[in-house]
């Protein structure tokens, strides 16, 4: 994927391997008939949602880990967004990437990235 006219960022391999077999409710290539807002998510959720509008995800994704189920998006380390705040107020914990991501690039991301764990 190009970053450059896209917002749909590929997990990096090692970190995709960690969550192997884990739903993922936003693939970068869905099929057609995938509505990943719509749906119920699974017990053991990992996302990374588009970097443009990650709210709904986040919202959804709350609403899923009330549920208890585990929900883990991978999302930019921007703490003065409205859904960081949402996810900071639905006591989501936040793990730093360490180094910038490549999302299949093979160049560091502009910007950093954080894990945030809702369960």
């Amino acid at each position: 994927m190009n970053p450059t006219t896209s917002d749909k960022y590929e997990t990096d391999g090692w970190l995709k391997n960690i969550f192997l077999g884990w739903f993922d409710p936003c693939p970068i290539n869905p099929l057609p008939f995938t509505d990943g807002l719509g749906m119920s998510w699974g017990e053991r959720t990992f996302i990374n949602p588009p970097y443009s509008n990650p709210l709904p995800w986040i919202r959804k994704g709350i609403k899923e880990a009330a549920k208890g189920k585990t929900i883990v998006f991978l999302v930019k380390h921007d703490t003065s967004t409205r859904w960081y705040a949402e996810l900071h107020a639905a006591g989501a914990r936040f793990l730093m990437v360490q180094g910038r991501l490549k999302h299949g690039t093979g160049k560091s991301a502009a910007f950093p990235s954080v894990l945030a764990v809702l369960n």
